[in-house]
């Protein structure tokens, strides 16, 4: 196996909302939210679930600009002031190991190739054996019971 890579988002379209008015935020279709549990809401930039008492902005995201029908976008939660993307090679970050989740793979026209729904910690082997297809450009977790985007898994 070539290896596996797991990037959280580049935080700079995030960073003109952190610090707004809960008004303004709202303006623009966005939710500061006060994290009251752990876990339960998973940044998606550091890929770590938010501390109770930090606050999240919950926003629709974009994750998959294709022009295929696999166009898609959905509700992420992004750690307000979140700064650096996390990295992990070859290691499952423990926000995607404790949740359930659904894994896509698609080629590089954007098109999916593959699915499978997973318990996390099963997730690296699940990653090799679609990525042994040579025709899967990349991968995205999804949490499975909310249907939000989790990550993008790309080979190293």
């Amino acid at each position: 196996m070539s290896g596996f890579v797991i990037r959280g988002l580049d935080p700079a379209p995030f960073r003109g909302l952190y610090g707004q008015s809960d008004v303004a935020l709202a303006e623009q279709g966005v939710v500061r939210m006060r994290v009251d549990a752990a876990p339960g809401f998973p940044c998606r930039v550091t890929l770590e679930d938010v501390a109770p008492g930090a606050d999240v902005l919950l926003l629709n995201f974009e994750h998959l600009p294709v022009a295929t029908p696999y166009r898609s976008r959905h509700a992420i939660f992004v750690r307000e002031g979140a700064d650096a993307p996390a990295v992990f090679e070859d290691v499952v970050p423990d926000v995607l190991a404790r949740r359930l989740l659904s894994l896509r793979a698609f080629d590089a026209a954007g098109m999916m190739t593959d699915a499978d729904v997973i318990d996390g910690t099963d997730l690296a082997p699940l990653i090799a054996r679609m990525f042994a297809d040579p025709a899967v450009a990349y991968l995205h977790a999804h949490n499975a019971k909310r249907g939000c985007f989790a990550a993008r898994v790309d080979r190293r």
